[in-house]
């Protein structure tokens, strides 16, 4: 049942169409199923990251939290502007990837990079993860195995609905068309963008009323 609760936790985080989502979609389109399952990759590694600190102690993990909310807002916020920056199509889209082997190693392990830190600085993340793991009552496990099983779910949630979404993006890509990546690739920098300046200003704010 701990797993389950786990499992349902890595898929509520994940499901959301935030701007991860958009960016693999993105990719999906442009390099292929494993550009996608790369990207989600780094998100679910992230996922369970967060969940290991969580459940090597909640009330520790949300003072941890709350004292790197402001230097994760600024920095996050400033990556999300920069990463929709960098996405934004210019001029003529490169043609969508029809066979998923054409992606190289080291662009997939730079897609993984660079999910795994934009996850761990979306503050959107942080929140919904501390509120849905005290929301399904994780926090009350304290042991070795009940954490493993933790990290162990969440990972395994996560990493599920990123395959699936890359999966059916790549098998349904050719039915889709043609301006369909253009538009969901400005739609995922108009995304990450607009994430990034709320966190922006979410964490200048905190900063002006502590001061």
């Amino acid at each position: 049942m701990l797993f389950l609760k786990a499992v349902l936790m890595g898929l509520a985080i994940a499901a959301p169409l935030g701007p991860i989502g958009a960016l693999c979609i993105q990719r999906t389109l442009a390099r292929g199923l494993w550009a996608g399952v790369a990207g989600g990759l780094g998100t679910a590694l992230a996922d369970a990251l967060y969940a290991s600190l969580a459940a090597a102690g909640f009330a520790a993990f949300a003072a941890a939290l709350a004292r790197i909310e402001l230097p994760l807002g600024l920095l996050g916020g400033a990556f999300l502007i920069w990463l929709g920056g960098r996405g934004w199509p210019r001029g003529t889209p490169a043609p969508r990837a029809v066979d998923a082997g054409q992606d190289r190693t080291p662009g997939l392990l730079a897609t993984t990079a660079t999910t795994f830190a934009l996850t761990l600085a979306n503050p959107a993340t942080i929140l919904s993860f501390a509120a849905i793991f005290a929301g399904l009552g994780l926090a009350r496990q304290a042991d070795a195995v009940s954490a493993a099983l933790v990290v162990a779910g969440v990972f395994a949630g996560s990493m599920a609905w990123w395959l699936l979404l890359s999966g059916l993006v790549a098998a349904l890509h050719h039915r889709l068309p043609g301006g369909f990546a253009l538009w969901v690739a400005r739609i995922s920098s108009l995304m990450m963008a607009g994430f990034g300046v709320w966190a922006l200003a979410r964490a200048l704010g905190g900063l002006i009323l502590r001061g």
